[in-house]
């Protein structure tokens, strides 16, 4: 399982989901198959990490969906609007 983190060109938000397959997902989120990410778009992947099971995967999502997890993702891993 990997666990992603998607920055919205459009307004640099962040998207943080699982999957089984990154091209795929990464597709349908830019494609405007999942509702809460299609106003946003386009997306671009700004990490992927792998893991073992889903439950390692869930936990990393849940981390980085929380406050600490989103301050992470800010400071290390987002794009700056200048490229």
């Amino acid at each position: 399982m990997y666990v992603y983190v998607l920055q919205s060109l459009k307004d640099r938000r962040h998207y943080v989901g699982i999957t089984k397959d990154i091209d795929k997902r990464v597709n349908e989120h830019n494609s405007g198959r999942t509702r809460s990410t299609k106003p946003y778009r386009p997306w671009v992947l700004i990490r992927v990490e792998q893991y073992p099971t889903r439950i390692e995967a869930r936990n990393r999502e849940k981390y980085l969906k929380s406050g600490c997890g989103k301050e992470l993702i800010k400071r290390y891993w987002s794009r700056s609007s200048t490229g």
